[in-house]
């Protein structure tokens, strides 16, 4: 079946959305997160406030939505994994080849406009606080991706889906601050594949097995 074009008005939608966000993000760089206002951003963007916000909730929301698609990320790999796939293996692979491709949700980017906005992230603590429902939100998808998928009772998917995000995130934003803090990602591969490796062994061994 072929794919449905979008229709006018959504792509209209689409490039009004784009072109707030674009406005944002340059705005933020430039002079700040905290430091520049909704209404400047609705005004570079040439919309009204009413207009970014129904785009756009929260200021936060004008930085960190294209992370948004990224929520259920481990779901859609834990259940689009090949059959005799157990989910652990499955993300463990997405991983390693995110860090081989230097995507950035791995945090092993160091494109300068990638490092730039990760700085401002991690220098803002409104950004990072919304980051969590982020992670929230992946721990529920996967859990019921688990539950869906692999038969597993509900209390072992929250456990385990907490336990698998926790270890991507972690792992993400160690590589996310090591290059904002000037390391190559390229320098930073053989670490960052180290440090996956150890932590997927962790997860599927145990703690008693370090």
């Amino acid at each position: 079946m072929d794919d449905v074009k979008p229709g006018l008005r959504e792509r209209k939608k689409q490039r009004t959305r784009a072109a707030i966000s674009d406005a944002a993000i340059a705005l933020f760089l430039e002079h700040g997160f905290h430091r520049v206002s909704v209404a400047q951003v609705a005004e570079a963007a040439e919309v009204s406030k009413r207009t970014l916000f129904a785009y756009f909730p929260t200021k936060e929301d004008l930085v960190l939505h294209r992370l948004a698609d990224h929520e259920d990320e481990l779901a859609r790999v834990v259940r689009a994994r090949e059959p005799g796939t157990d989910p652990l293996t499955a993300v463990r692979e997405h991983f390693l080849a995110g860090l081989r491709e230097r995507d950035p949700v791995t945090g092993l980017n160091d494109h300068p406009h990638v490092l730039r906005l990760t700085r401002m992230i991690l220098d803002s603590p409104s950004l990072l606080a919304r980051m969590q429902g982020f992670r929230a939100g992946a721990e529920r998808a996967l859990a019921l991706a688990l539950r869906e998928t692999a038969a597993m009772p509900e209390l072992t998917a929250r456990l385990a889906a907490v336990q698998i995000v926790a270890v991507q995130w972690t792992l993400a934003q160690d590589n996310a601050q090591r290059l904002a803090d000037g390391e190559p990602a390229d320098a930073r591969h053989a670490g960052a594949l180290a440090d996956a490796e150890h932590a997927f062994a962790l997860l599927e061994n145990g703690l008693g097995q370090r």
